[in-house]
């Protein structure tokens, strides 16, 4: 290197010094020694490992299977066409095509087919892009054991693709709103297929709000179809299960919208569904209706209270209603006695509870009075009482105070009171409530005896 420098230094450079040109000289080898040591290091790295072997494309045909409407609807119709009426062996067909075929993309499509035997068009009418099958719900016989069959297929087809659920209970309400485009059998046989459904829990109640269509409820289509479908759904299940089943999504409250606004009244659903031999149906209905029309009651009378209106006032007002709704005082002193209790927040605390119930009931016991006329009303209040005191354990100690209070109150008298003693009480806290009561029953029976005695003397 030192002779390269001197080597350099007599190089014709006149503006350069031997020290710059040897620094010069210098920095050339570390670069070229640098550049070196970072090629060899790049050979040595490993080598990143490459995959190697085949690639398979999907065949075309495969994707138009998949992805392609029309290729899918033509592979549904050629599979039942030739399965033809062995729902058995349409049952296979979907179940091993649902392999290959987009059935979550083509849901629609693909019920529209096994229901109409084609796609449908809005308003009901099969599309004329293609030959619809013959072998469909549409077309099959119209009889309880064949619909049984057709749900059997669809009950399978949702087992085995648990996906599809949600797009069959859309299709079966969109079907619904579809009914004025089909015949009178297509009708039919969809209402059965539907009450069957409905009983197996293959689709829930709420689909039935398609029914209550504006357009359906006005041309009385909703209420035809309704018959069809109760009775068909009803012959699955009892009646209890079909009203758990209406409850649980709200239905059961809104079946009188079958009819137009101006037919919506319960003698004229109970006449049109007993005539259609569902009794059970229109009584369950006027059952939800009297229950609502209770709970409005209810709630009146305990804003009435809660403004402080006079009692004579609420006393004028819950009689009205009693004539206007036809309901029994047994059932007016129930409803009385769930106001009074609820219209005011009790103590957390049994030793001040009971105080506050004594002083809170001596002020509304003209109200309990007016609605406990008959010895049963009395009864009803009384086990209202013993139920109430039950149900809320901070009034355990204060049932015999407030029967007590009632009686000199002339809520109660002396028989209903010994009729629930003796023999009229329900289980809940039955030991508790008769231990309490024990004394106080002793000492109306010997006033009893000593009335009954004075009035033997005074007739000698």
């Amino acid at each position: 290197m030192l002779l390269c420098a001197c080597a350099l230094t007599s190089l014709p450079y006149p503006f350069l010094s031997a020290t710059d040109l040897l620094y010069f000289f210098s920095r050339a080898v570390f670069d070229l020694k640098r550049g070196f040591l970072v090629s060899f290091m790049s050979n040595q790295k490993q080598q990143k490992p490459t995959l190697t072997g085949q690639r398979f494309k999907t065949r075309k045909r495969d994707e138009k299977e998949r992805f392609d409407p029309s290729q899918f609807q033509e592979s549904i119709v050629q599979g039942l066409n030739q399965s033809g009426t062995d729902l058995e062996a349409v049952g296979k067909f979907l179940d091993a095509s649902g392999a290959k075929l987009d059935y979550r993309r083509y849901a629609e499509t693909l019920f529209d087919i096994l229901v109409a035997g084609g796609m449908l068009a809005p308003g009901g009418t099969l599309a004329e892009d293609m030959t619809p099958t013959e072998f469909c719900l549409f077309k099959a016989q119209e009889d309880m054991e064949t619909m049984q069959a057709y749900a059997q297929v669809f009950n399978k087809l949702i087992r085995r693709y648990k996906y599809l659920e949600k797009g069959f209970e859309d299709e079966v309400k969109k079907l619904l709103l579809f009914l004025k485009g089909f015949t009178e059998s297509e009708c039919n046989k969809l209402a059965m297929l539907t009450g069957i459904l409905l009983a197996n829990g293959t689709i829930s109640a709420s689909i039935l709000s398609s029914l209550f269509n504006e357009n359906l409820v006005k041309e009385g289509v909703s209420a035809i179809f309704a018959i069809k479908l109760f009775k068909s759904w009803l012959s699955e299940r009892d009646f209890n299960s079909v009203a758990a089943s209406l409850r649980k999504v709200g239905m059961d409250n809104r079946l009188m919208e079958l009819f137009p606004a101006n037919k919506r009244s319960c003698e004229h659903f109970s006449k049109y569904f007993n005539d259609a031999g569902l009794q059970e149906l229109s009584g369950f209905v006027k059952n939800q209706q009297s229950i609502g029309t209770r709970k409005e009651l209810q709630k009146e009378i305990e804003d009435q209270m809660s403004r402080g209106d006079p009692l004579k006032d609420i006393i004028a007002y819950t009689r009205e209603e009693i004539k206007k709704n036809n309901i029994s005082e047994q059932t007016m002193i129930g409803l009385i006695w769930a106001s009074v209790m609820s219209s005011v927040e009790w103590n957390k605390k049994e030793e001040l509870v009971t105080e506050q119930a004594i002083k809170h009931l001596k002020q509304y016991s003209p109200l309990l009075k007016a609605f406990t006329s008959q010895g049963l009303s009395e009864l009803t209040l009384l086990l209202k009482i013993q139920e109430y005191c039950y149900d809320n354990i901070h009034f355990m100690k204060a049932f015999q105070k407030i029967v007590v209070l009632l009686y000199k109150a002339d809520v109660l008298s002396e028989e209903p009171i010994l009729k629930w003693y003796k023999e009229a009480h329900l289980a809940k806290g039955k030991s508790v409530f008769l231990e309490q009561m024990k004394t106080f029953v002793e000492w109306l029976k010997n006033a009893e005896e000593e009335s009954e005695s004075e009035e033997d003397e005074e007739a000698d």
